[in-house]
Order: structure tokens, then C-alpha cells, then sequence
């Protein structure tokens, strides 16, 4: 593998790469509804040589662009499609034309990245150097869950699309970090993310009359502080886990003399293993049924969302090896996501897979948080995304012995 090549055509393409960002920045959908995204998607990869694009495949807005070689592995590229129903504060000349919609998660990056990693793939297509094949899936919808809670990363996942990869590879930006460092996790990296509404059930009364009725708010302040427990006291130290309450409510708000016959609170677990993660769920029951001596009961519904990302131990050195060899300028650090969650990991169940963090903070010290009306990045790290992206995948390419078996995606 020509290292200096890599390097040369990922600054050969990098104001294009800039160009695809923006462009896909200004005209931002939503989850279900990357429309016009899909569109620009296709027409781009359609012309490349030697690159075939199929959509709809899993979702009607999924773009899955292959391209073939030689004899060798078939290694796989995502990246995400939708935007965020935030109105972008910046005011910068590629802001949002979609009022209310915006790319602030970083998802126009990532598409921009995989576009021009698709073009080097194309580039060694064309000189007869691409030794295996490359299938980049550009997925719609994983801020969103669709009416049966699902989102695009369990949609593809489940459309046969990854079933002759043996490696998927993916990134996310983090904005938390400067330019210049990469996160490559071994492991669980992102959270698993599940989410609760527990009903408090009491007996209602007058106000005036306590002595009659069965208080589910006097019941929910010892449940609520027995929950906060549940993290510093029953889970060990070492392991990754939060259980936060973000809403509470009782009665009607309209009256200041009636206990509620119930009292409601929601929000979410998180955690890495899947052991912690039934744990929350076990020890959250123990902590509801406090409230039975006290003359009430309870009903605990859990919504089991995304797991959590497994980088696979195979395919992390594989990473860092081909990033410290092209990017020796570059800080590679082992730090996670963080207890955020990622539907990459309905893939990564399936098929040996690993995500890299991209640091891409600002040059002016403001801070741009994923998810705030004010994200943005730093658009140099496109060009550290795209050579990370494409060195690691010629790598696979180039030594088929280090790929790992694809009976074997967790520890």
C-alpha cells in the first residue's frame, strides 16, 4: 500500500470534500426523510467509475453505493443521513435553508468523509490496485425511532445489506476535542440507551383530608431518593452507568387541594455491558416496590433502545495502525463516546465493526456542542476523516489475514 497516494488524494479532494459538506449542510431533513439527501447521494456516487448504487434498500432514502476489485475482503463504510429539528443560530453562508431542521450532529460530515473516501476507492478501482470490495451505506434515520420505536441502523442491519462484509467500519466528530485527535475505543464505546416511565399508584383524596387518601407524591419522594442509589451504591465504581429522572408529574395542575390517585416519572438508563444494563433494570424494580409497605403499588415500563457499540479487538489495531502511520501529526487516544448512544450498534451486532472519533472543536474557543443550535466544526478534520477512513480500509484490503471472523462481533 503507497502510503504518500492516500495522503495526496485525500488533499486532492478535500475542498471538494468541504464543498459536499456544506452543500449537505445547507439543505438539512429529517429521520424518514432524506429525500433530497438520498438524491444528491446517488447522483454523486453514480459518477464514479466502477461504482454501482442501489436505494432502498431496508428504508426507501438508504444509499448503498459497492465497488469491486480483485479478490480480498469486503470491507463496509456508514454513514448517517439525517438532521436534528433544531433552528440553526449560526450565521454562517452554509447555515440551514431548512427552517426548524439542522445538521447538528455532524451527520453532513460524515456523508461528505464517505463521499470523497468513495472517490480514492474509485481512483484504485480505475488503476486496477482495489483488492477486494468496498460497500459504503449511507443509512437515513438514527436520531429517530419510526412508530414501532426502530431506527434506520436496525432497518439495515435487518435487509441482508451487511451479510457478505467482513468488516464495517464508521465515525462520528466530537467537537469536545481539538483538531488533531482521534478516539479509537477498544470495546464498548457508546452507551446502551433504554428509557422509563414508572406510575406511582396511590388513592386520591382532599387535600384538606391526607389521613384519607394514599399520597403517591409523599411515596415518590422516597422512591427518588433511593434511585439516586441505585448508580453510587448498587453498580461498581468501574462500570459506565447513569439513571436520570427528567420528568415528573402529578395531578392536574389546576387545583391546589386534591392528592392525585398517581404520580408519573420518566427517563433514561444508560450503560455499556449488558449485564449493567439488566441490572439497572432489576435494582430500579427493587427501588419501585418500596412504595407496596407503604399502601401503594407501581407499574414500570421500559423501552429497550439502541445497544451499545462494540469495536471489535481485531479491527481497532487494525485502525491505529494505518491512522499513526499516515497521520503521525495525529493524537490518537483511547476515550469513548461517552454515555451517548449510537444505532451503528444494530450493525456492529452483526458484523465485526469499529467507530473512530473524530476531534473537530472550533478554532475561535466557542463551545459547539453536538446537539446545540450553535454546532459546527472544525472543517480541517474532514481531511484527517477521510485519510483515517481510507487508510484503514486499504489496510483490510492489503493484509486479509487480520481480519477477524465474523462469528465473532463481542468478546
Amino acid at each position: 500500500m503507497n502510503d504518500q497516494w492516500i495522503t495526496d488524494h485525500a488533499k486532492t479532494y478535500f475542498q471538494k470534500t468541504i464543498i459536499h459538506r456544506r452543500q449537505l449542510h445547507q439543505h438539512p431533513e429529517l429521520s424518514f426523510h432524506e429525500e433530497n439527501t438520498a438524491a444528491y447521494l446517488e447522483a454523486e456516487l453514480a459518477k464514479m467509475p466502477g461504482m454501482r448504487v442501489k436505494t432502498g434498500i431496508g428504508l426507501e432514502t438508504a444509499v448503498i453505493a459497492t465497488i469491486r476489485g480483485g479478490d480480498g475482503p469486503t470491507i463496509g463504510v456508514r454513514a448517517d443521513m439525517d438532521a436534528l429539528p433544531i433552528s440553526e443560530a449560526n450565521q454562517c453562508l452554509y447555515r440551514s435553508q431548512n427552517e426548524g431542521v439542522m445538521h447538528a450532529c455532524g451527520h453532513d460530515a460524515h456523508m461528505a468523509i464517505a463521499l470523497s473516501v468513495a472517490h480514492l476507492m474509485s481512483e484504485r478501482w480505475q488503476r486496477g490496485e482495489l483488492t477486494g470490495t468496498v460497500r459504503f451505506l449511507f443509512q437515513p434515520a438514527e436520531e429517530t425511532t419510526d412508530r414501532s420505536g426502530k431506527t434506520g441502523g436496525y432497518y439495515l442491519a435487518a435487509s441482508g445489506v451487511l451479510d457478505s462484509l467482513d468488516a464495517l467500519f464508521a465515525l462520528h466528530v466530537m467537537p469536545e476535542y481539538p483538531l488533531g485527535v482521534v478516539l479509537v475505543p477498544d470495546g464498548y464505546c457508546t452507551a446502551n440507551v433504554d428509557e422509563f416511565t414508572a406510575i406511582i399508584k396511590g388513592k386520591g383524596g382532599h387535600g384538606a383530608y391526607p389521613h384519607l387518601s394514599n399520597d403517591p407524591i409523599w411515596m415518590l419522594g422516597s422512591v427518588l431518593q433511593a434511585l439516586q442509589g441505585i448508580v453510587s451504591r448498587e453498580t461498581s465504581p468501574l462500570e459506565p452507568a447513569v439513571v436520570s429522572v427528567c420528568h415528573v408529574a402529578a395531578g392536574d395542575g389546576k387545583t391546589n387541594n386534591v392528592i392525585p390517585s398517581e404520580a408519573r416519572l420518566q427517563g433514561t438508563f444508560r450503560s455499556y455491558s449488558p449485564e449493567v444494563r439488566a441490572q439497572l433494570v432489576q435494582q430500579f424494580e427493587s427501588v419501585l416496590s418500596i412504595v407496596k409497605p407503604l399502601g401503594g403499588d407501581y407499574q414500570l415500563l421500559i423501552n429497550h433502545g439502541e445497544p451499545s457499540v462494540y469495536n471489535h479487538q481485531s479491527l481497532t489495531p487494525i485502525m491505529k495502525r494505518a491512522i499513526g502511520r499516515l497521520l503521525p501529526e495525529v493524537c490518537i487516544r483511547p476515550d469513548t463516546f461517552g454515555l451517548g448512544g449510537e444505532d451503528f450498534a444494530h450493525m456492529a451486532a452483526r458484523v465485526p465493526s469499529a467507530m473512530f472519533f473524530l476531534g473537530c472543536a472550533t478554532e475561535d474557543g466557542v463551545k459547539r456542542d453536538l446537539h446545540a443550535p450553535i454546532f459546527d466544526l472544525n472543517e480541517n478534520s474532514l481531511l484527517i476523516g477521510v485519510t483515517a477512513f481510507a487508510g484503514t480500509i486499504l489496510e483490510c484490503l492489503h493484509h486479509p489475514e487480520q481480519m477477524p471472523d465474523k462469528k465473532q462481533t463481542t468478546c
